[in-house]
């Protein structure tokens, strides 16, 4: 028997963009691909990418735990609500009772995000921190964020690894970062992050700078990242070895940028489409900081981890199992107009 794999967040700008990008991916043979969606309108639209809808709420557990059951699905890649574990356990302990009554392997992918690896997270960030390296877990479990709403997301991952483990699920921590790049599925093609950039800028009329130093922070681009995710499973429906668990850990990035260079050329794109006054690039006070926080719907104290920060995660994991970048950092520069014309386009106030 081959696997069935279930995907959540089709319509998400990278649940979207990794389903238009299946076919092309020309996978191992598997049995059957379902994505799990709200509604029947989404669930036609999955099916132009080959995949069979299961419509159910996420929160209602008991019917997702026997959709799971019934289907024998034996990898779940979860794409949504990546900064809360209140879904993931119901989802693991059902893919528990798959691997019980059909003696397959069973895996469960979560999103997260390089936060969670960041100097927000209270991550030492004097080194290269690499994806491969045998003591993240621990470096995880025994950091002390310096933001309490960093604690649910950073422990979530870590209950994905515990829960799975105990109960024979094997687990992968995938980590996007800074993406960019038209999202190439049916819902939403725009990132998260630098569109945040944009929504303070407009509101300000100007791109402030929200570090006193200049951090770096990794990038990718979004075909890039979608790539990432279907190596991944390329390789566990080949059965290779690749990493779980404790072990699992994947960044998904080409390198890093100085966010005082993403700042330059956001504001220079964002100046041309007369989103700000003009393209100088200022420091953020406590006034500027409450005033993004509005734009953003976050407090003051908050506008930093949004828009800034330091990350030294490193991708190594997606080397290892033939994963390549084709995308540089620098190609952000180069298309960085195109983002802001994409994001101003979507951005509804």
């Amino acid at each position: 028997m081959s696997h069935n794999i279930l995907i959540t967040g089709a319509s998400g700008y990278l649940g979207g963009t990794i389903l238009a990008r299946w076919n092309n991916a020309k996978l191992p043979p598997y049995n059957t691909l379902y994505a799990l969606v709200k509604t029947p309108e989404q669930g036609e639209k999955v099916k132009q990418y080959g995949a069979k809808p299961l419509i159910a709420n996420i929160n209602d557990h008991e019917t997702v735990t026997q959709l799971i059951i019934d289907k024998k699905i034996t990898i779940i890649y979860f794409l949504i609500d990546a900064f809360t574990g209140k879904h993931q356990p119901t989802l693991i302990k059902a893919l528990g009772r798959v691997k019980q009554e059909t003696n397959l392997e069973v895996h469960f992918l979560q999103t997260t995000g390089a936060k969670l690896f960041s100097r927000h997270a209270g991550i030492p960030n004097d080194r290269p921190l690499l994806d491969t390296d045998p003591e993240l877990y621990d470096i995880v479990k025994n950091a002390t964020p310096p933001h309490e709403f960093v604690i649910e997301p950073a422990n979530a991952n870590l209950n994905v690894i515990d829960i799975s483990e105990a109960h024979g699920v094997r687990s992968y921590i995938f980590a996007p970062c800074l993406v960019y790049g038209r999202g190439e599925g049916f819902g939403n093609q725009i990132s998260i992050q630098d569109v945040d950039i944009v929504r303070a800028a407009k509101k300000l009329r100007r791109v402030y700078r929200v570090d006193t130093d200049n951090p770096s922070w990794p990038v990718s681009h979004v075909a890039d990242t979608a790539d990432l995710y279907l190596q991944i499973l390329r390789k566990i429906l080949s059965g290779d070895a690749i990493g779980y668990g404790k072990k699992g850990f994947f960044l998904a990035a080409s390198g890093s940028l100085p966010w005082n260079d993403v700042y330059a050329a956001m504001a220079k794109g964002l100046a041309k489409h007369n989103v700000v006054d003009d393209e100088v690039v200022m420091d953020a006070d406590e006034f500027v900081l409450a005033r993004m926080g509005e734009a953003l719907g976050v407090p003051p104290s908050a506008v930093p981890v949004v828009l800034g920060g330091k990350c030294s995660f490193t991708a190594v994991h997606g080397n290892q199992i033939g994963w390549t970048a084709k995308y540089p950092p620098e190609h952000f520069f180069e298309v960085v107009d195109e983002e802001v014309d994409l994001i101003v386009q979507h951005l509804v106030d």
